[in-house]
């Protein structure tokens, strides 16, 4: 039972709940409020596909997580090498069929997106920045792909971009808290290749640009009133909360604490944009 509970654990489950919600919320958006079986094996496809990434991610991070991260299933021994290279197969797998059974156009994106997340995890993540992009990219690909499911690729558009700039602050957020483990193993992230100071000033301007965005939905009338009463309650002000966090010191609980204040800001988002959008 211990070794199933940390199969679990190293498929990351919060971001598994928000990845098959992300890809419900797009395709309803994007089908008229009409769930089907292509929006669910879109979701759920999707989701394995997230959770395989998190596991190669952890695996080429393992020497990097025995400094910041000693408790991860891998640094801890709890699980081997090979037992996690077969879940992130047999994950892969189940998503390929799964979009398979979708269309064409979402076989494609799945294939695309497990070759460049394990590209990403082996290589891609030791160049300052690009990582981060690849990984945020990711994060909007999921309401186009559940757009793809259902052939209605448009409407989409405006909650992958605001998936895209919300994870990148994230990512930059969670490289600030690795800071110390990636410059001790040569990987050269924003943060440690130019510094904490202009890595907030960066997360900052994204941060600004996005709450001047969730009002366009609104003025432009594609999002309805909701959208636009909960991004000016709850998520904008979050925001400013992270940032008062973010800027108080570089202590490591400021920057966690600033990752899910995000993190939060994503579910709350993906609640908007539906009420907003449906």
């Amino acid at each position: 039972m211990k070794k199933i509970k940390y199969f679990i654990i190293i498929t990351r489950p919060v971001n598994f709940a928000i990845s098959f919600l992300s890809l419900i919320v797009a395709g309803l958006i994007c089908n008229n409020n009409q769930l089907n079986l292509n929006i669910i094996f879109a979701a759920v496809s999707a989701a394995f596909v997230g959770s395989a990434g998190n596991i190669i991610n952890d695996y080429f991070d393992i020497e990097i997580d025995k400094i910041n991260r000693p408790n991860r299933i891998l640094p801890s021994n709890k699980l081997s090498l090979k037992e996690v290279q077969i879940e992130f197969i047999v994950l892969n797998l189940a998503a390929v069929v799964l979009s398979y059974l979708i269309n064409n156009y979402a076989l494609i994106i799945v294939i695309f997106s497990i070759t460049v997340i394990f590209s990403y995890s082996a290589y891609f993540k030791k160049i300052p920045l690009l990582g981060n992009i690849l990984v945020s990219f990711f994060t909007g690909l999921a309401f186009i792909y559940g757009g793809a499911a259902v052939e209605n690729i448009s409407a989409a558009i405006i909650p992958a971009v605001f998936a895209f700039t919300t994870n990148l602050i994230r990512e930059l957020i969670k490289d600030i808290e690795d800071i110390k483990g990636d410059s001790a193993n040569n990987v050269f992230t924003f943060p440690s290749k130019f510094g904490i100071q202009k890595t907030k000033y960066l997360i900052l301007s994204l941060t600004i640009m996005l709450m001047i965005l969730t009002t366009i939905p609104y003025i432009l009338e594609i999002y309805k009133i909701e959208f636009f009463l909960i991004a000016m309650s709850f998520i904008n002000p979050l925001f400013l909360l992270m940032l008062k966090r973010l800027f108080e010191n570089d202590e490591l609980s400021n920057m966690k604490s600033s990752s899910r204040i995000v993190k939060v800001n994503m579910i709350i988002g993906l609640i908007a944009i539906y009420l907003g959008a449906v």
